[in-house]
């Protein structure tokens, strides 16, 4: 993400902002998946959450990978606090979450390697230090307090904005994990008919990946406590869009949304300046309480569409972002699941018919359910395991047209397989870890920093 100064075109005119949304639509044999996934770090010994600071802390890790691997570090007040190299980057979240943001790859087998790769190489960094990470949706033993602050200056501005406006933002901030996918479109039309898609199907993609049961050591009533803490975060620029389903929605109609969309910040000189609450109407008629008498740039544009967090968020692409992070092949899964309901036109068509009739009441109720319910949770009369046996075959469907092989000759099927397994047995990821828990380990998590962990 560049830094915003003048060098970026200044913005006057909200068409503008429509033009920068539009010029992301591609011919479909351009079309990419863009894989995220976050994960927490731990120490072996202990199983505390990782500082910053100390020898065996994040900062001496990002930079004995970028020394051993030839990342290119990225720097905030002299710490290393990003990794970029050949389209991919690693950043860090607000509490210490390991972020891989991944290069776009034709297909989903690169995706898989890339992911495999990417785990390796911590691994090999990680373990000689004593530390590990987990990949679960919600911290599963740390409280709040536990968990160190990364030194970004973005982060402080949002720390400070964030009880103004939830309870559980800074939760949000410190203690979830995701796994997400960028997906691209042809079209207006096409981009707005995966974003209702998507939009419409993402509470049964939390309910197929529910895996954060556990708060503080203790089951905590949900299935995926990640979901619930986007209920009440920050309600200006979270959740479901409604706007995304009614007639004649396309770029204008996201890009407005955005502009009432509060800021939080704007970047001059590798300087965060704190514009939390403010508005970018006001900043393109030269009225920004922070910045009395500037204009916004594209690059301020860009840095503002990343500070909303609905369900699926439009760039110049589309990310899904409704699935708790989880053991590596669900990782693949995630992606695996969306391209192949997304990018073959018939399975698109399928997934719209598979929606139809969907109120915004209808979801509104769904994502809250969900996250209690995962696989029971009901809408339209049919529960969420029926919708996602149906999405899962189009899903299916769709990877097998695209027959995109790897080397011994396997298309992209069977990286569904995982979500297969969930819905024939009915048991989301979190119903197996509380059978655990409360079965086999005794009421303790610690096998759990085993079992779910990336070794």
């Amino acid at each position: 993400m560049s830094d915003s100064t003048q060098a970026s075109p200044t913005v006057t005119d909200a068409r503008q902002l429509v033009e920068y949304l539009a010029a992301g639509c591609k011919p479909k044999e351009n079309w990419r998946i863009g894989t995220e996934h976050e994960k927490f770090g731990f120490t072996l010994a202990d199983r505390a959450p990782l500082p910053y600071e100390g020898e065996n802390g994040i900062g001496v890790l990002l930079g004995r990978l970028a020394e051993r691997y030839d990342w290119q570090p990225e720097l905030e007040n002299g710490n290393i606090i990003a990794l970029k190299r050949d389209g991919c980057s690693i950043t860090l979240e607000p509490g210490g979450q390991f972020e891989l943001s991944g290069d776009l790859l034709e297909n989903l087998h690169e995706t898989c390697n890339e992911v495999n790769s990417h785990l390796a190489e911590v691994r090999s960094i990680a373990e000689p230090m004593g530390l590990g990470f987990l990949g679960l949706g919600f911290h599963p033993t740390a409280r709040r307090e536990d968990i160190p602050w990364m030194p970004k200056d973005r982060y402080k501005i949002m720390r400070a904005h964030m009880p103004r406006v939830g309870t559980l933002g800074l939760d949000m901030m410190t203690r979830t994990c995701t796994v997400q996918v960028n997906l691209d479109f042809s079209s207006e039309q096409d981009m707005a008919d995966k974003f209702r898609a998507s939009l419409a199907l993402q509470p049964i993609a939390t309910a197929l990946f529910a895996n954060s049961p556990f708060l503080e050591g203790k089951p905590s009533g949900y299935l995926s406590y990640r979901s619930h803490i986007w209920t009440d975060t920050d309600s200006q620029r979270t959740g479901q869009l409604p706007f995304v389903f009614e007639p004649g929605f396309g770029f204008e109609r996201y890009a407005e949304w955005m502009l009432d969309v509060p800021m939080y910040f704007v970047r001059r000189e590798g300087r965060y300046i704190d514009a939390a609450g403010q508005s970018f109407r006001d900043f393109m008629a030269g009225r920004l309480p922070a910045l009395p008498g500037e204009y916004p740039t594209m690059a301020d544009w860009e840095d503002h569409l990343t500070t909303a967090f609905p369900e699926v968020r439009l760039k110049k692409f589309l990310e899904m972002r409704g699935a708790d992070s989880g053991p590596w092949k669900r990782l693949c899964a995630l992606p695996a699941l969306w391209v192949g309901a997304l990018y073959d036109s018939t399975s698109l068509d399928g997934c719209l018919e598979l929606i139809k009739g969907w109120s915004s009441d209808d979801l509104h109720a769904l994502r809250g359910d969900v996250s209690r319910d995962g696989l029971e949770a009901r809408i339209g009369g049919r529960s969420v395991r029926e919708i996602a046996a149906d999405m899962l075959s189009l899903a299916h469907r769709g990877l097998a047209d695209r027959r995109r092989l790897n080397a011994a000759g396997d298309d992209e099927t069977g990286f569904l397989q995982p979500l297969h397994r969930i819905v024939k047995t009915g048991l989301t990821p979190a119903e197996v870890l509380l059978e655990r828990y409360e079965k086999e380990w005794d009421g303790s998590l610690d096998r759990l920093f085993v079992e779910q962990a990336y070794y």
